[in-house]
């Protein structure tokens, strides 16, 4: 008796945690599987500037003056490389106001054509991964959905546990035993073997999160666990906490204005002449480093969200998504002299972690099969909603949301009290909505007779709900 009473438990926790997270886990699985392809996808985007047929070249500096010039008033904020001799070059520009644009210049000095960097395909896919495009608010919601998601994994696990039975139906699907066991083993046996790579990505992304990534943050500052800056956003929003640095691409905005090559902006705005290295000889010693692609290169000026404080170097670093190979640059404005070197083996130890789980998330870690492994696991997590949803609809009587009716609670909750206890702790997100849950329930949804009844809640005063059909 006590295992069945546990068992019709955690099958209620799992109910609940599949109805909210099944839509959320969709939307994310979609997107996801979408952004593995972020190489691909952009050099496809920028297909008409590639492989150019060119006669001659001019500077990096004549490139930047050309971008200029085609949008007056704007600002240099970043060069990027280009991939291979006769691709265009990406100029990153600040326009008046807040808005950037992503101007390509061909090796002979012409603009070929623009982007805006926050409506190319791979950014918006991204922004609906871990924002829903509702900025901050959007990634509590997909913070929360992700730990649910711990949840419903671990309580399908307890449900998909064999207990004496054979393979059949729980390593694979018994698919001729009729359409009931069908959709029951397609179900488990698939949650069964998603389970593992699921909880890998979802623990992945919460570095991510506002909330848990916050927090992560505060933990590590506290216990001296931070050496350089962080590479990974919170949020959304860069850890520094310049909210409009992510669509920047990191690059540090110089001026609302052209700055002409040969000079350097004082913090009070004022500009003095100097005889130092040019953006040209920057990007000639950027390729000479052989980093890989893409790499950026940001000029001295002011970085946004510094309170005006001067970036007195020159910055080339290599911003490929597969974070290991990571490195970075600076060089002294005047000699061209490198003042600073930093690649992943300088990062701490916890950041080298997180690295190497955010390349693993986004399908980078050991190229075409990390993606393919990434979206087999989104492909695994399509077929889970859709069979929980056909589950959920078969057995679903007309008058009710057809929830695992409460029981009386389990004499035997230590092991599963202390793992819950556990999660609360380390999921701030689950521990607050739990939290709120029962309070709604206990204050609001349970004197309601109807809407109780309706959701399979014991009614105060009210009639029992009938349990529904067990799972198994």
């Amino acid at each position: 008796m006590d295992r069945t009473l546990l068992y019709r438990t955690i099958w209620r926790w799992h109910f609940y945690a599949g109805l909210f997270v099944m839509p959320m886990v969709m939307v994310l699985a979609l997107t996801g599987a979408a952004y593995l392809f972020k190489p691909q996808v952009d050099a496809w985007e920028e297909r008409a500037w590639r492989g150019l047929a060119v006669t001659g070249t001019v500077s990096a500096d004549q490139q930047v003056k050309a971008a200029i010039a085609a949008f007056p008033g704007s600002s240099f904020s970043s060069y990027r490389l280009p991939e291979a001799e006769h691709d265009a070059a990406l100029v990153h520009l600040a326009l008046p106001g807040k808005a950037m644009r992503d101007v390509f210049v061909s090796p002979d000095g012409r603009v070929l054509g623009t982007l805006d960097p926050e409506w190319r395909i791979m950014q918006v896919a991204h922004d609906i991964h871990g924002q829903l495009m509702l900025g901050k608010r959007g990634s509590w919601l997909v913070e929360l959905a992700a730990s649910w998601a711990i949840v419903m994994i671990l309580t399908g696990l307890y449900l998909w546990w064999p207990a004496g039975r054979g393979l059949a139906g729980v390593v694979w699907p018994r698919l001729g035993g009729g359409r009931k066991v069908m959709w029951r083993d397609l179900h488990a046996v698939t949650g069964f073997w998603v389970s593992g790579l699921a909880l890998v990505l979802l623990v992945t992304g919460l570095p991510w999160a506002d909330v848990w990534g916050s927090a992560f943050k505060a933990v590590r500052t506290e216990l001296g666990w931070v050496k350089g800056k962080q590479d990974w956003t919170i949020g959304g929003a860069p850890a520094d906490g310049d909210e409009h640095a992510e669509h920047q691409h990191g690059a540090m905005a110089m001026a609302t204005s052209p700055m002409p090559m040969g000079t350097h902006r004082m913090p009070d705005g004022t500009l003095m002449a100097m005889s130092g290295v040019s953006l040209s000889e920057i990007v000639a010693e950027a390729k000479g480093r052989h980093l890989p692609f893409p790499v950026i290169v940001t000029p001295p000026g002011t970085a946004p969200g510094s309170g005006g404080r001067a970036m007195s170097q020159w910055s080339v670093r290599s911003d490929t998504q597969n974070r290991p190979l990571r490195v970075s640059y600076t060089f002294d404005p005047m000699t061209g002299r490198e003042t600073s070197h930093e690649d992943f083996a300088d990062k701490h130890v916890i950041d080298r972690v997180v690295g190497y789980g955010v390349a693993w998330h986004e399908g980078q870690l050991f190229g075409l099969v990390n993606q393919l492994i990434g979206v087999v696991t989104a492909l695994m997590l399509v077929t889970l909603s859709v069979t929980g949803f056909i589950l959920w609809r078969r057995r679903k009587p007309s008058d009710r949301l057809g929830a695992p009716a409460p029981t009386a609670m389990p004499p035997r909750m230590g092991g599963v009290v202390l793992i819950v206890l556990a999660l609360a702790a380390l999921l701030p997100m689950l521990a607050i909505s739990m939290a709120a849950m029962v309070l709604i329930e206990f204050t609001l949804l349970r004197r309601l007779p109807r809407i109780a009844r309706w959701l399979g809640l014991p009614a105060t005063n009210g009639p029992k709900v009938r349990p529904s059909p067990h799972y198994r």
